[in-house]
């Protein structure tokens, strides 16, 4: 008797496991690295590994690295080369948001020496080519953009690597040596720039643009803007910067030789007269606000990706609803990609945890991070089946967080004051996705008061000047009667730079393009 029930057990085990489920009924260990970082992020990202993650997953086959400050300056930051090496070793990470100190947060923390920030050293280390920032859709309630905005930042160059020093007057001279042997003997120099420098006070500043990866760049932002169904747009200021004239050529050519054909049978071309576009980076930032309907992707540079994504993000509510998602290629050709939220830590609301105060903390940015990382993992593994459970599980935790917002159970920044606490909002989508596990039914009702969450109720509402907001208002309300009409509100809009233009028809797009000679 005993032996049968041993070779039973021993059979359910195997079956269990052949379903991608460990013995215990948990979905199988993928490989994959998670980073921990700093304040109010790490701990609603502990409650959500306590609560979402550990009941479902077996997470013995994942790696853990704190890039707290304190434990970088404890190691001489060897725990961040670390993380970088299993990082690429791995090829899917999550990473928690981290801090990079001030000097003053130097000696708040109580650090031997400032920290230059990880993520140079993680784009680096993954060979980045593009870091990509999409805005995060809940299905039944409206944010910013109706459809998706994807974007993509080059992951690598400009200001970011750039070497200064405080000069006084003289000759500047930026000299370019193809090798060390010409540097060593001096011949074969090409300056690049000479000039002189005739004030007291002077920056010099030395940077470049690395080429190699952007047609891998353009290649990933064509396929993913085809896929997604969404108009593709090369952002840069070539008119006047010219050695950015390289970044358009590229894209250009990557499209028209392998996409072109491809966007023109989706009628994707349709507003840019059947061709890719290019708009200056002054443009963009104007087409960002007025382009609230979505559906359209961008592609730039490293700093004008980083400020344009901060403007999308502000248009489409706050950085907790866009993603961020640097891709990068390990040495066999894979894909190195690694998943965190576009926020920082939100010192804010960390501090009054510390004071015991209630907080109402979003992980909306955070568990698109997680669910990317996961989503990645299955991708990379060779297990069919715990690849397949772990998508599963991927796509019953957004139903899960997507709907405890539709029902009115959101954070206060979605909610108001009726909201849930960040422990009552993770314990709330925990349970929900319990059920969801078990395909148990949901017994909630959609609350219509949530497919609209008011502006006033994001935290940064408490930052506006309401007084100039008046002096604003009073300014337009032209009769004194307390209320805008039409035509008082289209001289507004106007007068501010926000009135939407009128849209080209097919015959019109071509004459219609943004003037690129500004």
């Amino acid at each position: 008797m005993l032996a049968t029930t041993m070779r039973r057990a021993a059979q359910q085990g195997r079956r269990l496991m052949s379903d991608g489920l460990t013995a215990e009924g948990k979905i199988k260990s993928l490989p994959m690295v998670y980073i921990k970082g700093e304040e109010m992020t790490r701990y609603a990202a502990q409650l959500m590994l306590e609560n979402w993650l550990e009941p479902h997953i077996d997470t013995s086959a994942w790696e853990f690295f704190d890039l707290s400050c304190a434990a970088r300056d404890a190691s001489n930051d060897q725990t961040l080369k670390d993380a970088v090496a299993a990082g690429a070793k791995i090829g899917a990470i999550f990473k928690e948001p981290t801090v990079t100190p001030s000097a003053e947060q130097v000696k708040e923390f109580g650090l031997s020496k400032p920290l230059p920030s990880p993520n140079g050293a993680m784009r680096r280390g993954w060979n980045g080519v593009t870091i990509s920032r999409d805005t995060i859709h809940i299905d039944g309630v409206e944010l910013g953009f109706k459809s998706p905005v994807l974007f993509e930042r080059h992951a690598v160059g400009g200001e970011y690597g750039a070497g200064w020093k405080e000069v006084g007057k003289g000759r500047l001279i930026t000299t370019y040596f193809p090798d060390k042997e010409s540097f060593e003997d001096g011949e074969d120099a090409i300056i690049v720039d000479a000039r002189i420098l005739d004030n007291e006070r002077n920056v010099a500043v030395v940077y470049h643009n690395p080429l190699d990866n952007v047609e891998a760049l353009a290649h990933h932002f064509f396929s993913r803007t085809l896929k997604a169904g969404v108009t593709p747009y090369v952002v840069t200021k070539k008119t006047v910067f010219k050695w950015q004239e390289p970044f358009w050529a590229i894209h250009k050519k990557v499209f028209d030789e392998n996409y072109k054909a491809k966007f023109l049978e989706k009628g994707l071309l349709e507003n840019t007269g059947g061709e890719l576009q290019h708009l200056i980076s002054d443009a963009a930032t104007m087409q960002i606000i007025r382009w609230t309907r979505g559906g359209f992707g961008m592609s730039a540079h490293n700093y004008d990706g980083d400020m344009l994504t901060d403007e999308v993000a502000q248009v489409h509510r706050s950085p907790g609803f866009i993603t961020s998602n640097l891709v990068g290629v390990a040495a066999d050709g894979s894909p190195i990609k690694e998943f965190e939220a576009s926020h920082g830590t939100v010192s804010d609301l960390w501090h009054q945890h510390l004071r015991g105060e209630p907080t109402s903390f979003n992980p909306l940015g955070m568990a698109e991070a997680v669910m990317g990382a996961l989503s990645h993992a299955a991708d990379l593994s060779k297990d069919e089946e715990t690849a397949r459970k772990t998508h599963e599980y991927v796509t019953c935790l957004r139903r899960a967080m997507h709907n405890t917002f539709k029902y009115g159970q959101g954070t206060w920044d979605m909610a108001g004051p009726s909201g849930l606490t960040t422990e009552q909002f993770v314990e709330k989508v925990g349970n929900r996705l319990s059920k969801y596990l078990a395909q148990e039914s949901d017994d909630e009702f959609v609350d219509p008061s949530a497919s609209k969450p008011s502006v006033l109720l994001r935290r940064a509402a408490k930052q506006v000047d309401t007084d100039k907001v008046q002096e604003l208002f009073a300014e337009f309300d032209t009769d004194s009667d307390g209320s805008i009409s039409v035509e008082e509100f289209t001289e507004m809009m106007i007068k501010l730079g926000l009135a939407p233009p009128k849209e080209p028809g097919k015959e019109s797009a071509l004459r219609a393009k943004i003037d690129e000679g500004a």
